[in-house]
């Protein structure tokens, strides 16, 4: 997990380098909202890795300890690139399931969602990929690869898929593209034109897709997004929303056969008498409608101050548990539930949620407070208390700028408006 923390201020570099070209060239390739909420579910999935990341390596470490040929490969230089060729077999195979199996798309479909193609995809991640994902990797446990050895490569391979999430970049010289998952690779999988959908499921190679079956090449444009979009900002509830809609078919369908069915065959897999499984529709850039919603210039420069605060203090938060993971475990708890609570507040401000209000103004009072009792016995408590509680009051009073916006558009929907 290290490598990947380490490697936060690396991927905000890139992605300003592409936003830059891409303003520059005037291409349409970000929105701002799509992209905080992108990053948000990253974040989310960063906290819930914390915890979730845990299973991988206590179940890894476990295996290995009685596993026949512990202590017997030999630490050379091929045992790399043999673990790196599994490492990335494995995960082609959860992969691959995650697309074809319904209570693993649940797990998996979040990375999917966002209707652009660019570097804040890559960060797009499920809160719960971790607890389906962990398994496939335990069979390295048992073939003797050392944990730690274990734990560097699957971060390599995970790290390699960030710049592949891009449309800047077009086709590689061919030998590169015949065997490495490119841009390329990676924008069809990404597609919802019917020719592209569970396509090229390859972390690093793309030779696993070539040899059983599952390889596409890009040949016309690829619109990006799933099928049934959640057409929401909010990041808890593009975690939650397919398994809820998944739960509903689940009570309506008649007989256990089909009720076990409807969480292991294909997503949005229905019995005859829902109506089978509907056939995804063609589309193209020109007839397919991105879910968007507007809110005003200054709001947005309240949300982006605020996202860099988040940013600023997650990366800090991440680098302090894993130093120190036990040390006011309870209080850590807490201050990810802030984290969480924070984007799930940027997804209700960009829909102009009422119940954000109350929400917004907790948080900014609840954050210096989490601090003070966070950083007990640290030397410069007072000082970041201090400075976190004036931020803090500085950012309450400008979102109180913007509550009238939201009660407009309560108006406009009838429901009640709520005053500061």
């Amino acid at each position: 997990m290290s490598l990947i923390v380490y490697s936060i201020p690396l991927f905000f570099l890139f992605i300003g380098l592409e936003l830059i070209v891409s303003r520059i060239k005037k291409l349409s390739y970000y929105r701002f909202n799509d992209a905080v909420t992108n990053l948000s579910c990253g974040i989310g999935s960063q906290i819930s890795g914390l915890f979730l990341k845990a299973l991988t390596v206590v179940a890894y470490f476990k295996l290995y300890d009685i596993s026949p040929l512990k202590g017997m490969i030999p630490n050379v230089w091929w045992v790399w690139i043999v673990l790196f060729i599994g490492v990335d077999f494995f995960y082609y195979w959860f992969h691959r399931l995650a697309h074809e199996i319904s209570v693993m798309w649940g797990s998996h479909a979040v990375h999917h969602q966002s209707e652009e193609y660019n570097l804040t995809v890559a960060l797009r991640q499920a809160w719960f990929q971790g607890a389906f994902s962990f398994v496939f990797y335990l069979p390295l446990a048992l073939l003797g690869f050392r944990p730690e050895l274990f734990i560097v490569v699957a971060s390599l391979q995970t790290l390699y898929q960030f710049w592949i999430h891009t449309k800047m970049i077009g086709k590689l010289p061919t030998p590169v593209e015949y065997i490495f998952n490119t841009p390329s690779h990676h924008r069809v999988h990404h597609g919802v034109n019917p020719k592209y959908i569970d396509r090229n499921h390859g972390g690093t190679l793309i030779i696993f897709d070539r040899m059983f079956g599952t390889f596409q090449e890009e040949e016309e444009e690829v619109v990006y997004g799933i099928t049934k979009q959640p057409k929401s900002w909010n990041p808890l509830w593009v975690n939650f929303e397919y398994w809820e809609d998944t739960w509903k078919t689940f009570l309506a369908v008649h007989g256990w056969k089909d009720k076990i069915s409807v969480w292991l065959k294909q997503p949005g897999w229905r019995p005859a008498s829902l109506g089978g499984i509907s056939p995804p529709q063609e589309v193209s850039p020109q007839t397919f409608h991105k879910y968007n919603s507007e809110v005003s210039g200054p709001f947005n420069y309240y949300i982006f101050f605020e996202f860099v605060f988040l940013l600023v203090g997650t990366s800090a938060f991440l680098v302090m548990y894993k130093t120190d993971p036990l040390n006011h475990l309870g209080w850590k708890v807490i201050f990810s539930a802030i984290i969480l609570l924070t984007v799930v507040n940027f997804g209700a401000m960009f829909e102009k949620k009422r119940w954000v209000v109350p929400l917004e103004y907790f948080r900014h009072l609840l954050i210096p407070v989490v601090l003070f009792f966070l950083l007990q016995n640290h030397a410069y408590q007072l000082y970041v208390v201090a400075v976190f509680a004036g931020l803090s009051i500085i950012g309450a009073i400008w979102f109180s700028r913007f509550v009238s916006e939201i009660n407009q558009t309560a108006l406009a929907e009838n429901l009640e408006p709520l005053h500061t």
